[in-house]
């Protein structure tokens, strides 16, 4: 299968990894990352937690690995106590922040409004943007999947023109229900929820978009089901959790076959 969008893989380490564990990981990742074979047709992204994004940057200058970071206040600076900007990032060496995780949303009460704040502080600061989609155990068991993705995917991305959808964007279709729970989505059910997203974006921000923004999936992506995830050509990568947080498990989703 030739795949028309570069593939990526992204391991968001959440609330784990102290500065000496990131050096361990990161110091053997950029050593072992070139093993894999067509490395250059894969994007392979990290987002540790903020205390170790330096230390992280200084091992990856040099390497093909994206820095990410797990979350942004959509401003650039001001009385926000917790809270890290988009220029702050930046001088880590960030190229990618995740917006809108269900863990933001359940735990935090991140709402689409807050998240496409964020996605626009983001593309002002020519950060590119992964925008987390999905629906909770009981929506999707009262059919509302595709209400749930709707509103995500509009809300987050109102007011942002086409030009800026396609340079910045990258949307991660996480079921809920499958995020840490060692349960995932079937091939078949990502598939139609990623399809739908494509229909969604050319409907609503232009012809093409679709199928041009990459579109991931997460919820408990593993060394096991990586493979089949990866068959389909309308899964375009992995936003991967607990698996990302060994170094032979997250190489072994990187070099997906």
């Amino acid at each position: 299968m030739k795949r028309t969008r570069r593939s990526f893989i992204c391991g968001n380490w959440k609330m784990n990894k102290c500065q000496e564990d990131t050096y361990n990981f990161v110091h053997d990742l950029v050593k072992k990352i070139k093993q894999i074979p067509n490395l250059k047709e894969r994007e392979i992204g990290i987002a540790p937690v903020f205390t170790s994004l330096f230390i992280a940057d200084s091992l990856l200058k040099h390497s093909e690995i994206r820095l990410c970071a797990q979350n942004v206040h959509w401003e650039d600076s001001g009385q926000f106590t917790g809270e890290i900007s988009a220029p702050m990032l930046k001088e880590f060496g960030v190229r990618y922040v995740i917006v809108g995780h269900s863990e933001r949303r359940k735990f935090f009460g991140e709402t689409n409004n807050a998240v496409n704040k964020r996605v626009k502080a983001s593309i002002k600061n020519h950060l590119s943007v992964i925008m987390c989609v999905g629906e909770t155990k009981e929506e999707r068991e009262g059919g509302h999947t595709k209400d749930i993705v709707k509103q995500h995917v509009l809300e987050g991305l109102n007011g942002i023109a086409q030009d800026d959808i396609l340079k910045y964007l990258v949307i991660a279709y996480e079921p809920v229900w499958a995020i840490g729970t060692g349960l995932n989505a079937t091939v078949d059910q990502a598939v139609e929820v990623h399809k739908f997203i494509r229909e969604l974006l050319n409907e609503h921000f232009g012809q093409g978009t679709g199928g041009t923004v990459r579109i991931l999936y997460g919820g408990s992506v593993k060394p096991e089901n990586i493979d089949g995830f990866m068959a389909s050509e309308d899964i375009d990568g992995a936003l991967v959790g607990g698996a990302s947080l060994d170094i032979d498990s997250f190489l072994r989703i990187a070099n997906f076959r």
